[in-house]
């Protein structure tokens, strides 16, 4: 069961929850496409952590995705926020009820945003919760609602990479990529 999944990048992103992600969902079987959505493949995150995407977010467009999950980190969230192409992206991923997720700031910086959380349940990190309209779950670790999933920051970013293997390909292979990883 061959899955893609599309991680955007840029300057400020949280490496710790991008690689986390990237990692995980890689042990998984996932072919992920990390994009910079900067103009530049190579970025430096919010803790100086240089990463080198393996496209420009504009090579992606036409391209089709399982997953499209948003690390967090500020300025990154932000950068995110303010990428049309990525933002296009998005909202094709929601229209075909495919999975997309976000992390730390960018539930609510990107998707609360661009009213991709809409009549949504989602957590965020705390520093950013006062922006989300529904705040029923906000305590949550990682909130799955339908297609959408969200977590809080860099301490649930392993958890929440898991609870996307789960969504892509079930509980018997989150299990077989966390044993090893002794979690």
């Amino acid at each position: 069961m061959h899955k893609t999944v599309l991680v955007p990048v840029a300057d400020g992103t949280e490496e710790l929850e991008a690689v986390a992600i990237i990692d995980v969902l890689r042990r998984a079987g996932a072919t992920v496409t990390v994009a910079s959505v900067t103009g530049n493949r190579r970025i430096t995150a919010s803790r100086g952590v240089v990463i080198v995407a393996d496209a420009l977010i504009e090579a992606c467009l036409k391209m089709d995705f399982d997953l499209v999950v948003l690390p967090g980190g500020v300025p990154g969230a932000e950068h995110l926020r303010d990428s049309a192409e990525l933002i296009g992206i998005l909202k094709r991923q929601r229209d075909k009820v495919g999975l997309y997720a976000a992390i730390c700031a960018s539930p609510a910086v990107v998707l609360e945003y661009h009213g991709l959380l809409a009549g949504r349940q989602a957590t965020c990190h705390p520093g950013f919760a006062d922006r989300l309209t529904t705040k029923d779950r906000i305590e949550e670790r990682v909130v799955v609602d339908g297609n959408c999933l969200t977590s809080r920051g860099p301490g649930t970013a392993v958890e929440f990479a898991l609870a996307l293997v789960e969504r892509l390909y079930g509980k018997d292979k989150r299990e077989a990529v966390a044993a090893p990883m002794v979690i």
